[in-house]
């Protein structure tokens, strides 16, 4: 969360993936790495996409919003993203289109199955 919104390589290749007909996908705190995604045409990646990330509230409830370098869920929100959510720590993951984004570690599983799904879809 702290390297990821300076990711320059990480962010240029995730836009070339996406806008190449690949699928992007980030799980828990991994949706930081989307922050910098903005494609060709100007916009970012997540701007009014559903997404699913580590919530304000987990951060809050694991006892790390003073340690993390920002709210995530906020940055995403700034960017224009619709986050969907479900119960602190509780599996849920969301696909809008070829992005596939997860809440938290236990929406690992379903973030897999969707990216599979996206995949073969193309």
């Amino acid at each position: 969360m702290w390297d990821f919104p300076q990711a320059t390589a990480l962010a240029t290749l995730a836009t070339d993936i996406y806008e190449n007909g690949g699928v992007v996908a980030a799980v828990c705190h991994g949706p930081a790495g989307l922050l910098p995604v903005v494609l060709s045409n100007g916009t970012p990646l997540v701007a009014g996409r559903k997404v699913s990330t580590f919530t304000n509230e987990e951060e809050e409830a694991a006892g790390l919003t003073e340690t993390v370098p920002f709210a995530l869920e906020t940055a995403l929100v700034e960017l224009g993203a619709n986050v969907t959510k479900t119960d602190n720590f509780a599996a849920h993951a969301v696909a809008d289109g070829r992005l596939v984004t997860g809440q938290n570690p236990a929406s690992a599983a379903r973030v897999a199955e969707l990216v599979i799904e996206q995949s073969t879809a193309l």
